[in-house]
């Protein structure tokens, strides 16, 4: 991601229900995306048509300093269900479990489109944390194992 691409990513963010519902807005998510970049963060962008389609931050040893962490990851509504967010999740693993062998990230409780995405690329479900991020909402945690090297 370059600093040009913070506002499609942004309004991604912005725009999506599931990030309203935590108090995103256009502003909060210009200036987190602009400090993740200048902490040298690692952000992809997947464009279509030289348009940004959607987004995935991760972090190489974010989870319990062992695992890669998927941090962040958005796909813009009307690219959804083309493959964007598959390319991306390939993408992320592929650098994590370079440096990794599992990673791990968040998805809301009442996100069960999210779920089901993760649980067919092979993640599982190992826990939740009540209240993590708000009050009444579960944060599942799902869990993916580097798979065997042939």
């Amino acid at each position: 991601m370059t600093l040009a691409d913070v506002s499609a990513v942004a309004a991604i963010m912005a725009d999506n229900l599931l990030w309203q519902r935590y108090g995103v807005t256009m502003a909060s998510a210009t200036r987190r995306l602009q400090r993740g970049l200048e902490t040298s963060a690692t952000i992809a962008v997947a464009e279509v048509e030289e348009r940004v389609a959607g987004f995935v931050w991760y972090v190489a040893e974010g989870a319990f300093q062992r695992s890669g962490y998927i941090m962040l990851f958005g796909v813009a509504p009307d690219m959804q269900g083309q493959g964007v967010g598959r390319a991306l999740l390939t993408y992320a693993e592929r650098a994590l479990f370079a440096a990794n062998a599992s990673i791990v990230l968040l998805v809301s409780d009442f996100n069960h489109d999210a779920q089901r995405f993760y649980q067919r690329h092979g993640y599982v479900q190992v826990g939740a944390l009540p209240d993590y991020v708000k009050t009444g909402v579960n944060e599942l945690i799902y869990y993916k194992r580097k798979p065997p090297q042939n």
